[in-house]
C-alpha cells in the first residue's frame, strides 16, 4: 500500500530517494518522507502531509547531504495523515529511522509494554511502536542493529516490508520482509544497493535485483555481497535475477495523465500480451493456434481438473467472472469466482485434483497471496495470472501466465483488466481446443477474430473526443446504474468500479434482467443509466430492459454495435464498438466505459491517477 526507496552508495541519496518516490506515488500519497545520514553522522529528517512536491519543497532549504537514507510515500492505515503520522520514523533515543509498509497487528499489545518501559510516542501510527520496540533491543544488546531487528520481528504480527538505518553506524541498511513485498537492488561491483517496494524505481540504476522472501532480513553494506539470513540468524540462499523493465512505459508520454495513456496504450499492450502464444496464418485458417507453456507443463492435470476456482479482488475479480463464462462455454468444466478475501476466512471445499486461478495485477495482493497458501495446503494446482514480473504470486503460484502490458501506474486498473481478459481467452480457448469441447470451426474462428481486437481497440480510442464531450453531461450526476448480460454483465460492473474511484460518484453495475427486482425504484430523470447493449444472444431482452428505463423518465446511454439502428431509437446517448463475437465483446465495450469514468472525473476537477483513499497494490487486509 506504501512505497519504500532506500539507498546506500557512492552518490547522493537524496536525489535517488525522490526520484524513486515519484515512481512509486502510485502506492500511496498522502503523506511523504525522507531519512538521511549526513558525513557527520547526523540524521536528518524531513516529513509532510501530501505528495512527494510538498516534500521537496519542506526540504529545499534543508541538509539533505548524505549517501545513505530511507524514504517513503504513505496511504493510511493507522492514524490519520500528518506530518506526525508520515514515515520515517524515529526512536525515542533518536539512533535509529524506519519505514514501513504493512500493518502490525499486536501493537497496541507491544506500545502498552514499551510505555512502561519509559518509552513516549508522538504519533498515532503501529509503525512507530516497531521502530521503538527495535530500539529497545538495540539498546538492550549493545546497538547490533541485525539482531535488534531480528528480535523485533520475533514478537510481531502482521504484514511488513522495512528498511532500517542507524545514525551512529551508517555504513549499512537492514531490511527485512512478511507478506509485503521488497526487492533489493545490486550495483556494480556491489558499490550502490538499492531498495523499493517494487523494481520501478531502481531499474534506472541496475537491472539486477533480489527479491526477498517472507521472513527474510537482509544486512545491506557497501563493497560486500548481500547476506541474508532468517529471524532465527540461519543463512538463507537467494538469486540474483535480471529485471526486464522499458523506463520509458513509466512516463506519461504527453498525456495528461497516465490513466488516459494506459487506456490509449491497450491496443499495443494486448499484442503485446498476445505475442508469442497466438498465431494466425491469413493464408490457411486451419493452422491459427495457440501455444501456452503453462498448459504444455500442466497438460494432464488442467485436462483432468472438474473444479476450477478462481480467486481475486476488485477489477481483477471482474475479470475471473468474464473468465468463468469463457472456461464454462469452452472447456465444458465447473467454475466458481470467488472474492479472495472472503475465500481465505472460509472454509472452501477444495480437492487435490482441483485448479486454482489467481488473478492479480501487482502480483502482491495480500488476501489473494494468502488464499493461494490455503489452495496449496489442499494440494491444488495453482495458475497465476499476474502482470508484475518476479512478484510474490507470480512466485507462489505452480504456473501460470504473465500478461505482460507493462507498468501499471494510475490507480484505477484499464490495460491490466483487458490484459487478464486476453490471458483468460487465450487459456480457455487453448484448452478448450485441447480438450475437444470446443469445435474446430469456433477454435479457428475465434483466434483469428482475437487478433483482430487491437485494431478494432483502435476504433474505438477515436472516440474519446466524442465521449469527452458526453462527459460534460453528467458531472451532475450522484448515483449511475450500469446494466449488462452475458459476457457484458462483467463489464458494467467493472465501468461501475471505474466512476466510482475516479470521480466519487456513486455507481452500481448490475445483470440487467435484475433491475426490475430492486434497482428500476431509482430511476428517475436525473440518474444515468448505462446499458451494454451489444449484438448477442440476449439482445432483445436488452432492448425490453431499456423500454422499461424509458418508461421511468430514466436517461439512458447505450454502448452498441455499429451500424445498430434499434437502440438509437430509444436510448439518449450512445457510444459504438465494432462488431465482434460474443466471446470477445468484453475487450470492446469496457473501452467507452474506462474513457467516459476518466472524462467525467477530469470535468470535475479530481486528480484522476491518485483517487482519495485508493492505493494501487493492496498488500494488507
Amino acid at each position: 500500500m506504501c512505497g519504500i526507496v532506500g539507498y546506500i552508495g557512492q552518490n547522493e541519496a537524496y536525489p535517488v530517494l525522490v526520484a524513486g518516490l515519484k515512481k512509486l506515488e502510485y502506492r500511496g500519497y498522502d503523506s511523504a518522507g525522507v531519512a538521511l545520514v549526513n558525513g557527520q553522522n547526523q540524521l536528518n529528517v524531513y516529513k509532510t502531509k501530501g505528495k512527494v512536491a510538498n516534500l521537496e519543497e519542506l526540504a529545499a532549504d534543508k541538509d539533505c547531504e548524505g549517501h545513505i537514507g530511507i524514504a517513503h510515500t504513505r496511504w493510511a492505515t493507522h492514524g490519520e495523515p500528518s506530518a506526525d503520522n508520515a514515515h520515517p520514523h524515529v526512536s525515542m533515543s533518536g539512533d535509529l529511522a524506519l519505514v514501513h509498509n504493512g500493518i502490525i497487528e499486536n501493537y497496541q499489545v507491544l506500545k502498552e509494554q514499551l510505555i512502561d518501559r519509559g518509552y513516549q510516542f508522538k504519533s498515532s501510527t503501529d509503525t512507530e511502536v516497531l521502530v521503538q520496540l527495535i530500539d529497545f533491543y538495540y539498546q538492550q544488546n549493545g546497538k547490533d542493529l541485525v539482531s535488534a531487528v531480528c528480535q523485533s520481528l520475533n514478537d510481531v504480527v502482521g504484514a511488513y516490508a522495512i528498511a532500517v538505518i542507524e545514525c551512529k553506524n551508517p555504513e549499512h541498511i537492514v531490511a527485512a520482509r512478511q507478506s509485503s513485498p521488497l526487492v533489493v537492488g545490486v550495483g556494480k561491483d556491489n558499490k550502490d544497493f538499492y531498495i523499493a517496494s517494487d523494481a520501478t524505481p531502481i531499474v534506472e540504476y541496475t537491472d539486477k535485483v533480489v527479491y526477498l522472501e517472507d521472513g527474510q532480513i537482509t544486512d545491506i553494506r557497501l563493497g560486500q555481497d548481500l547476506e541474508i539470513i532468517n529471524l532465527n540468524h540461519k543463512s538463507c540462499a537467494y538469486a540474483i535475477k535480471t529485471v526486464d523493465l522499458d523506463i520509458s512505459k513509466l512516463s506519461k508520454g504527453g498525456f495528461d495523465h497516465f490513466m488516459l495513456k494506459e487506456i490509449f496504450d491497450q491496443p499495443q499492450c494486448l499484442k503485446d500480451c498476445m505475442s508469442g502464444r497466438l498465431f494466425v496464418d491469413q493464408e490457411n485458417q486451419l493452422n491459427n493456434h495457440i501455444v501456452l507453456s503453462a498448459l504444455t507443463e500442466y497438460k494432464e492435470r488442467l485436462m483432468a481438473a472438474k473444479h476450477i476456482i478462481i480467486v481475486a479482488c476488485g477489477t481483477s475479480w471482474h475479470a475471473g467472472l468474464i473468465g468463468k463464462q469463457l472456461i464454462e462455454k469452452m472447456c465444458r468444466k465447473r467454475v466458481d469466482v470467488e472474492y479472495a478475501s472472503e475465500f481465505r476466512y472460509g472454509d472452501p471445499v477444495i480437492d487435490s485434483d482441483d485448479v486454482v486461478i489467481a488473478i492479480s495485477q501487482s502480483g502482491e495482493t495480500a488476501d489473494t497471496l494468502t488464499a493461494i497458501k490455503l489452495a496449496k495446503q489442499h494440494g491444488a494446482l495453482i495458475f497465476g495470472i499476474v502482470n508484475g514480473v518476479g512478484s510474490s504470486i507470480a512466485r507462489e503460484t505452480d504456473t501460470g501466465i504473465y500478461i505482460h502490458v507493462g507498468p501499471e501506474i494510475g490507480v484505477a486498473s484499464t490495460k491490466a483488466f483487458t490484459g487478464q481478459v486476453t490471458v483468460l481467452t487465450l487459456l480457455a480457448l487453448a484448452l478448450g481446443h485441447e480438450l475437444g469441447t470446443l469445435s474446430n470451426h469456433e477454435y479457428i474462428e475465434l483466434v483469428e477474430e482475437l487478433s483482430e481486437i487491437p485494431n478494432k481497440m483502435g476504433k474505438v480510442l477515436q472516440q474519446a473526443p466524442k465521449i469527452a464531450h458526453l462527459a460534460k453531461t453528467f458531472t451532475y450526476a450522484h448515483n449511475f446504474l450500469y446494466l449488462g448480460r452475458g459476457f457484458n454483465y462483467p463489464v458494467a460492473l467493472e465501468g461501475a468500479l471505474k466512476l466510482k474511484e475516479i470521480s466519487y460518484i456513486h455507481a452500481e453495475g448490475y445483470p440487467a434482467a435484475e433491475m426490475k427486482h430492486g434497482p428500476i425504484a431509482l430511476v428517475d430523470t436525473d440518474m444515468p443509466i448505462v446499458f451494454l447493449a451489444t449484438h448477442h444472444q440476449l439482445y432483445e431482452k436488452i432492448i425490453s430492459n431499456m423500454q422499461e428505463v424509458k418508461s421511468c423518465n430514466g436517461r439512458i446511454l447505450a454502448v452498441v454495435t455499429e451500424e445498430d439502428e434499434q437502440v438509437k431509437k430509444i436510448a439518449d446517448s450512445v457510444l459504438e464498438i465494432p462488431q465482434t463475437l460474443n466471446a470477445l465483446v468484453p475487450l470492446l465495450s469496457v473501452l467507452p466505459l474506462q474513457i467516459l469514468a476518466y472524462y467525467v472525473a477530469v470535468d470535475k476537477g479530481l486528480d484522476v491517477d491518485m483517487p482519495r483513499n485508493l492505493a494501487k497494490s493492496v498488500t494488507v487486509e
